[in-house]
């Protein structure tokens, strides 16, 4: 799951949305490893509520860029913007 993740990120780098959802699996598949791993040596289980708030605050913050971004540039192909555009 996480190199399927990692191929969509590093295959699909023309739209950012693409980025993001690479992203996301990403870090759902590194969610999921972690809460197995927590769940099967009886650990803590605020150590995977905290990544859950983390992965999702970071969602929120990459949809924001993505609106932002659309508005500004119209798109959201890598190509578009420049680095000293922003």
């Amino acid at each position: 799951m996480m190199m399927c993740g990692l191929g969509a990120f590093i295959s699909k780098y023309k739209h950012l949305l693409n980025v993001l959802l690479g992203l996301e699996f990403m870090m759902l598949s590194v969610f999921g490893m972690i809460s197995v791993s927590m769940t099967g040596a009886g650990s803590e289980v605020y150590f995977v509520m905290f990544f859950l708030v983390l992965v999702a605050c970071e969602g929120a913050l990459g949809l924001s860029l993505l609106v932002s971004i659309v508005r500004s540039h119209g798109n959201d192909y890598f190509s578009s913007f420049g680095v000293l555009m922003c």
